[in-house]
């Protein structure tokens, strides 16, 4: 069945349930967790990606008003394609308990719309090796996997932003 979404901007006083569907990351091996150290780190991120208009942070919020999932995209302009305009999809994550409901095919189209709306021509995305099922879901939306992902950690610890 699925869930009643409202899908809306996040706002900074979601950091700990958006930080708590991070935790649910089984794959991404990031240790996302909330506590008095990290919370200042992500209410900056937080703050940092609502200030920024190339941005969006999106969560979808249960009727009985738990964020189930996030979607975080930014704009970018573009140098191939004759300077077409992009979106880069950072992050969608979807808690344990909303999966199979829908809850990111309605995150991933509100993306997609906010995306055309800024006049981007492509989304794009990485998305690890190890998720079957995000891999998966990402195909049957209609992204093409054209390209090989590439990370360097540069050992910095602390954001100095």
């Amino acid at each position: 069945m699925t869930p009643r979404v409202q899908l809306r901007p996040a706002r900074l006083e979601d950091a700990q349930e958006i930080v708590g569907i991070l935790a649910q990351d089984e794959l991404g091996g990031h240790g996302d967790q909330w506590s008095e150290a990290t919370a200042p780190g992500y209410c900056r991120a937080v703050k940092a990606i609502l200030a920024d208009p190339s941005a969006l942070l999106l969560v979808a919020q249960a009727e009985h008003g738990a964020i189930l999932g996030v979607a975080h995209a930014v704009r970018m302009a573009g140098l191939s394609d004759g300077g077409a305009s992009l979106v880069q999809l950072v992050a969608l994550f979807v808690g344990r308990a909303a999966r199979g409901q829908r809850v990111g095919q309605q995150l991933l189209v509100n993306v997609e719309d906010w995306a055309q709306a800024q006049g981007a021509r492509f989304v794009t995305l990485v998305s690890n090796k190890a998720r079957g099922d995000a891999n998966r879901f990402y195909r049957t939306h209609g992204y093409d996997q054209r390209h090989e992902g590439f990370k360097k950690d540069l050992g910095l610890k602390k954001d100095l932003a």
